[in-house]
Order: structure tokens, then sequence, then C-alpha cells
């Protein structure tokens, strides 16, 4: 494995370093309305319709949630209650990491800062960087961006406000359809896949992968 110095390492946030339990919550809420078949689907069909929310113009993260739910329980002939898209948005700044974060984060954090860019709102992120356990350099969010990823808009904004080329950063993240497609596509060379078994690896987007971020050190050369 090659030694990468960059600049900076900047980070998706939920699923990547946060333990994003939105599919879990979303299970428990509705598993006594279907079946055990059904259930899976319609986890699969709300993470769907959350990353095509997103593909728009920038609306409240909240909306992204409530409008999704929205559709997923249409789709599967259920009754929407605002109130339980709600209920999973207030739930997000109470999750903490996955444990494999915090020790390589406090490790590389001593020698290279660290960003996050997150399809967050500005009232959720601090709570669930604040449980990282590492200083980090700065933390965008697609509220502040005014766009969420996989749009280049925010990713654009990160590299604007930090005084960064491409070239600058490694980027690190558990998706490809969100994070890292993107970042190829921008031509950020250096990218970290950190397969949480979300998404299917696909290699021709030029990553190192890795299961879990015990090896992110490695790959910076600490």
């Amino acid at each position: 494995m090659p030694t990468l110095r960059p600049r900076f390492i900047t980070f998706d946030c939920y699923g990547t370093l946060t333990w994003f339990r939105i599919s879990d919550m979303a299970r428990e809420m509705f598993a006594t309305c279907l079946p055990g078949d059904r259930i899976d689907q319609f986890v699969a069909d709300f993470a769907a319709y959350r990353f095509d929310e997103v593909l728009g113009a920038w609306q409240p993260y909240v909306d992204v949630i409530k409008n999704a739910l929205e559709r997923t329980c249409r789709r599967h002939h259920i009754t929407f209650v605002e109130a339980d898209g709600q209920r999973i948005y207030d739930a997000v700044p109470a999750w903490g990491p996955h444990p494999d974060v915090p020790p390589p984060l406090r490790r590389i954090a001593e020698h290279i800062p660290l960003v996050i860019l997150s399809n967050a709102s500005n009232d959720q992120i601090q709570h669930n960087v604040d449980k990282l356990g590492a200083p980090f350099h700065a933390v965008f969010t697609a509220e502040q961006a005014q766009s969420y990823k996989p749009r280049m808009r925010g990713f654009e904004f990160m590299l604007d406000s930090l005084g960064a080329q491409p070239a600058d950063v490694l980027h690190v993240s558990a998706s490809l359809r969100y994070d890292l497609m993107t970042a190829h596509a921008l031509g950020i060379r250096d990218k970290a896949y950190i397969n949480r078994s979300y998404e299917p690896s696909v290699p021709y987007y030029g990553y190192h992968e890795m299961r879990d971020l015990s090896g992110l050190p490695a790959l910076v050369g600490l």
C-alpha cells in the first residue's frame, strides 16, 4: 500500500464515522406493520427515496427524511404520520461512532488536519462530531453548502473554504454513491473506501479499500 501525504483528510460522517442507525430505527418502528420479507424492502425503499430526495435543490434535512418516509409509506400502503419522520430526525444527534473510529482518528489528528463534509443540518452535526473522540479542523454541512452529496457543489464548497485543490485531500467514505463517485469525477485522486457492506465495491473509481477505519493510519504513514 502506498503512503499518501494529503494536506487534509476529508470524511463523510454518517455511516462512515457515525454509526448511522436510520435503517435500524425504521425497521423497529414499522416491523409491526409489515411481515418480515416486506420490512426488508421497506427499509431498502426508504434508503432509495432518501437518496432521491437529495438530488435536487437543497431542502432542510428534516424534510428529506419526512418526504422519503412519506413516499415509502405510500409505496407500501401504510399511513404516513409526520411525527414518525420527526422522531427519526430528532434521534440522529444521539448516535455515536462505529467502535473502530475514535482510535485511528485520534492518531491521525496529531499529524494531519481532519475535515468533515456531511449531508447534515447545522443543528445536528456538532452533537455527532463531539462523540467521535478526535479534534476536527473544520466541519462542513449540506446546509452551509446549500447542496447535498452526491452533487458536486458541496465538495466544491469544502475545497474553496479550505483553500485546497483536489490533489490536496484524501477523501474517506463508506459510500460510493454519495461520495466516492463524485470525488472521482472532481479529480480527487486519493480516496479511501471503508467497506461497511452498505454497497458493493466498484474498483473502477480508484480508491484504497479497507474493512474499517483501523487501516487508515497506515495509508498515511502513521
